[in-house]
């Protein structure tokens, strides 16, 4: 966690260079002070991030004339849970019960941090963008995914694991198709966006608790694919919606029993 807040701060302090900050002066009857507003805005076009003090941010609100964008985000949050499918099936084949897992407790998390994009309209627009994305299998049974080994290997253990961890993080590469309605008398549209995804493996983790030997983290590629290809949609209205992402490609690699099993998220996405 602290690596990611470190890389957010550096991506943000990265885009002062196409930052622009405007201020401007109002009175009111009652109140003869000016009252400054802060704009900052993190890139370049008219869909780059807006943050402002003071006034209605109106990043989405305007109808926007056709054209380039580029800039730092943070949006597309996804939170959500991760399922196994095995040949199709949510039931694990015997060579996979091993990785059993609690369903409740195993989790997808990701979000984005860059875009760039073209808009053709006021509706539709395109954007390739780039961020992160993890997957956390909460395991069942007391084993040991073994690192550094020539297919995905496990020993079973003496021990009472009160967490017993199998994760994923990925550089995600999603490119997306994005459909708004027209907005209502609130301010707020129908949003559709989909399209494909690619991702690069950063690491594999495995987080285990227990009594007797405290907390431990043991951190290897533990086969997982290294280049992992899917598609995802969200839909949504306002600036909360629902997402779904499946990956064609299987979870693990150079592991003949794995071979089949795949990986499907979905849950509650915000600010896309």
């Amino acid at each position: 966690m602290k690596r990611l807040i470190f890389t957010i701060i550096i991506c943000v302090a990265a885009s002062a260079t196409f930052a622009q900050t405007t201020a401007d002066s109002t009175r009111t009857t009652t109140d003869s002070v000016p009252k400054k507003r802060l704009r900052v805005k993190l890139g370049m076009g008219e869909d780059a991030t807006v943050i402002s003090s003071g006034e209605r941010d109106t990043a989405y609100h305007a109808h926007k004339a056709p054209g380039f964008s580029f800039g730092v985000t943070f949006s597309r949050i996804d939170l959500g849970f991760a399922t196994l499918i095995d040949h199709g099936s949510f039931t694990l084949s015997p060579n996979n019960q091993f990785l059993s897992y609690r369903q409740w407790k195993t989790s997808n998390f990701g979000f984005d941090l860059v875009q760039f994009g073209y808009r053709f309209n006021s509706a539709f627009k395109i954007y390739v963008s780039g961020g992160f994305d993890w997957t956390h299998i909460r395991l069942r049974r007391d084993i040991t995914i073994q690192r550094n080994t020539p297919v995905l290997t496990y020993t079973e253990d003496d021990i009472n694991y009160s967490k017993n961890r199998f994760s994923s993080s990925y550089l995600r590469i999603p490119l997306s198709f994005y459909y708004r309605s027209y907005e209502d008398a609130s301010g707020n549209y129908f949003r559709l966006v989909a399209g494909p995804e690619i991702g690069v493996l950063l690491n594999g983790r495995v987080k285990q608790i227990s009594e007797e030997n405290g907390k431990q983290k043991f951190n290897d590629d533990y086969h997982f694919t290294k280049l992992r290809q899917g598609a995802f949609i969200r839909v949504g209205y306002g600036l909360m919606g629902i997402y779904a992402k499946y990956y064609f490609t299987d979870m693990f690699e150079n592991s003949p029993a794995q071979e089949g099993l795949k990986n499907f998220s979905f849950g509650l996405t915000l600010g896309f």
